[in-house]
């Protein structure tokens, strides 16, 4: 036992002094603290265990009024406290607190008993770890009350959503399908009240032909998590549903939410709409329809064609850029101008394959309402020309020395197309004059002289050009 201001031996002599020395050994080893207060109220010996005081500065607490050692909160138990150990000879237990340097105060409760000579022994507990816990179980209790309440609010959004959504929706138990819940659309759409649709097996109120792709629809859910939309027909003649699956998972059960829309479209509709969608896949254009940063969410066999992949697969979620246009330069202008207009006519382009297949295109597309975006590409590299062989040979080059951007200076670049731009017209107007120098330099605008020179410089002379031509 240990104290902060007398050897253990000199510490423990006034509480022997008090009381037998069991008892002194006792009240120090069941307590933090223990005092003794004079008459007065003056502490006249302080002593606690363990090697360090439960309260910062207790060691100098001898010849200090004990009120002037608590908060003034808590000076009148203290002041209570001594006044029934005076009359009383004993005490409620009392919790006070002690300021503390550290900066939070320090809860101590205290038991009081008067002394033979009048003096009072005080015996103290420090509350510090039960307090702490306490305050760990009320911000337990108060979060637990937080979730409570926010799970129920989450179900009664969800009880008030599920019971007014138009779709029949029925939760089953993926286990032994067995329905656990159902909409009140879902107790119209199979005439039955809740109470006697919960508890069947499902699939039920299926027509028998529409039973296997049920079935299938929701085997694919299981599997995937989540199936599409599956027309199917309705037992006792009650029409066609659209009907998608989704599975989750919820207290160790794994459950089917199963959607039943209504199909009741007019006559013909459903036709037309299949046609379309044939006509689409069908299509020898190429018809993609992509998000608004031009990820690819649905392709038809044309463009795949085009882009050399086998399946629609490998082009979902990538950019339509990896195939369409310079990497990382065209479509960013097909998006930009599709923000501003909402539609591309007719923009020339080029669309490269994986296996290295490449093709000129004319390209248009339109904003959908949804964000996303569709666009229609036209194969033209096998289109009959309309323009003289040469005019297209000045395209490829051209093509070809733009390519070189950032590789040659500019100067360099500008001489380069000079010389191809007058060796194109030069040729253009030998074929246009039947290769007839003399009207050809009519023609251009030059003399017969310069025209040779030209010819000779690239190339075009074909041998001594000094001749006269025949006109």
């Amino acid at each position: 036992m240990t104290s902060g201001h007398s050897a253990s031996n000199a510490s423990r002599a006034p509480l022997s002094g008090l009381a037998p020395d069991w008892a002194a050994t006792l009240i120090t080893a069941t307590s933090e603290v223990a005092l003794v207060v004079d008459r007065g109220g003056i502490i006249r010996h302080v002593e606690f265990s363990g090697a360090e005081p439960p309260v910062d500065g207790a060691e100098s607490w001898v010849g200090t009024p004990w009120v002037d050692t608590v908060t003034p909160e808590s000076r009148g138990k203290i002041e209570q406290m001594l006044r029934e150990a005076t009359t009383a000879g004993t005490t409620r237990r009392r919790q006070v607190n002690h300021p503390s340097r550290a900066g939070a105060d320090i809860p101590v409760a205290y038991n009081a008993v008067r002394a033979e000579d009048g003096s009072v022994v005080a015996v103290g507990r420090d509350l510090r770890a039960i307090s702490t816990l306490q305050q760990r179980l009320v911000d337990t209790q108060q979060a637990m009350e937080r979730d409570y309440w926010k799970l129920r609010h989450v179900e009664t959004r969800y009880r008030l959503l599920f019971q007014l959504s138009t779709d029949a929706i029925i939760v089953v138990d993926a286990d032994t399908m067995k329905v656990v819940d159902a909409s009140n659309a879902a107790t119209r759409l199979f005439d039955l009240p809740a109470e006697k649709l919960v508890g069947r097996s499902f699939p039920l109120g299926i027509a028998v032909g529409s039973a296997r792709a049920m079935e299938d629809l929701l085997a694919a859910a299981r599997t995937t998590g989540h199936a599409g939309d599956v027309r199917i027909t309705l037992a006792d003649g009650r029409g066609e549903s659209l009907a998608s699956a989704s599975c989750f998972r919820q207290e160790n059960l794994t459950l089917l939410l199963i959607r039943l829309s209504r199909f009741a479209a007019p006559a013909g509709v459903s036709a037309t709409r299949e046609q379309v969608l044939a006509l689409v896949q069908m299509a020898p254009d190429a018809c993609v329809i992509t998000d608004a940063d031009g990820a690819i969410v649905y392709a038809n066999r044309a463009f795949l064609d085009l882009a050399q992949l086998a399946s629609e697969e490998q082009a979902k979620a990538r950019s339509l850029g990896n195939w369409v246009g310079r990497p990382g330069a065209d479509l960013q202008v097909f998006l930009s101008t599709l923000k501003k207009h909402g539609v591309v006519r007719v923009a020339a382009s080029s669309v490269r394959g994986d296996l290295g297949l490449s093709s000129e295109i004319e390209l248009s597309a339109v904003t959908l309402a949804d964000g996303g975006i569709g666009f229609i590409l036209r194969d033209v590299g096998r289109r009959v020309a309309t323009v003289p062989h040469g005019a297209r040979d000045l395209t490829k080059a051209v093509e070809d020395l733009t390519a070189l951007v950032g590789r040659v200076s500019l100067p360099t670049l500008v001489k380069d197309t000079t010389d191809l731009v007058e060796r194109h017209f030069i040729e253009a107007a030998l074929e246009l004059t039947g290769d007839n120098r003399t009207t050809a330099a009519e023609v251009l605008g030059l003399s017969r002289q310069t025209l040779y020179v030209k010819l000779r410089r690239h190339g075009l002379s074909g041998g001594d050009t000094d001749t006269a031509e025949a006109i």
